[in-house]
């Protein structure tokens, strides 16, 4: 579910010219690389563009949303069955009603997932669950994302590994949004399925290009409609995360942060804000 959450954050209106996923930004005495992530790549296809590479080998410090070198799934599973659930006797079919609960329900037998066994579960869980399935069903590999992968070179470097958030401040912000909310942020991950594969693929290909007009292009205005979702996932975390990256750019060696590709572009993303705040950020190009 973790790692659907952060796949989706790939999703939405992107509109900055780029040339690489990878951005450097220049500190007094260091660089802090910002890199847009996909979360979950095939196996055969997982190669990290050259960026990442020439990124990764300055740095000092490997930066993600959050520490998944501290990240038991044991954890993630107690922290899902306490926040995921319904604590007011409610249940799923009650919170999102007659006409959304058949559609999930009829994605969920797609994907053989008798929805009975969800009826505990928080719309916002359910959502992550049913999208976390599509993706295995069509073949991504969770162990393959752009974060997994680095973190197992800087286990076997030892490079220091930070988290820019706890698992609390990411999910929590799923977590608080209305029932109403939640029920529509399920019904657009169930409308977002249908073309997950066809879709998924595209975005892969300008993310490597570096291509953010042609992500913007391919998914335009799915936030528009849901600010209080782009809000929730997007922009106040943004807003949590810069402090700590400007704290960066103080110190004296180079680190590496790894974060959803739509953090980084658009209103409000990582670029805008650190450009608003003095810095120049430029597209890290290299050649494999």
């Amino acid at each position: 579910m973790l790692r659907t959450l952060a796949a989706l954050c790939l999703l939405g209106s992107l509109s900055a010219q780029a040339q690489s996923p990878v951005w450097a930004i220049r500190g007094a005495h260091n660089t802090v690389y910002l890199a847009e992530s996909v979360h979950l790549l095939k196996p055969g296809q997982s190669q990290l563009p050259a960026a990442f590479d020439h990124a990764y080998a300055t740095a000092k410090t490997l930066v993600m949303e959050i520490d998944l070198s501290r990240l038991e799934e044991s954890q993630l599973q107690s922290w899902m069955l306490e926040h995921g659930t319904f604590q007011d006797h409610m249940t799923l079919h009650q919170a999102i009603g007659e006409q959304r609960y058949q559609r999930v329900a009829a994605e969920a037998s797609r994907l053989g997932l008798p929805l009975e066994t969800l009826q505990q579960f928080e719309p916002w869980a359910v959502a992550l669950t049913l999208a976390d399935l599509e993706y295995l069903k069509l073949g991504y590999d969770p162990e393959q994302g752009v974060e997994q992968q680095l973190e197992r070179r800087a286990t076997q470097d030892r490079k220091e590994m930070r988290g820019l958030e706890t698992l609390e401040e990411q999910l929590g912000q799923l977590e608080r949004l209305s029932y109403e909310q939640q029920g529509r942020f399920l019904e657009m991950t169930v409308d977002e399925m249908r073309d997950a594969e066809k879709d998924t693929d595209e975005l892969l290909a300008a993310w490597r290009a570096g291509d953010n007009r042609r992500l913007a292009d391919l998914m335009s205005g799915e936030y528009d409609s849901f600010p209080e979702l782009y809000r929730a996932l997007v922009t106040e975390r943004n807003r949590h995360w810069l402090p700590q990256i400007e704290q960066f750019l103080k110190d004296d060696h180079d680190y590496l942060v790894v974060v959803g590709a739509l953090h980084l572009v658009g209103k409000e993303g990582l670029l805008d804000l650190v450009r608003r705040d003095g810095f120049t950020p430029a597209p890290v190009i290299a050649a494999r």
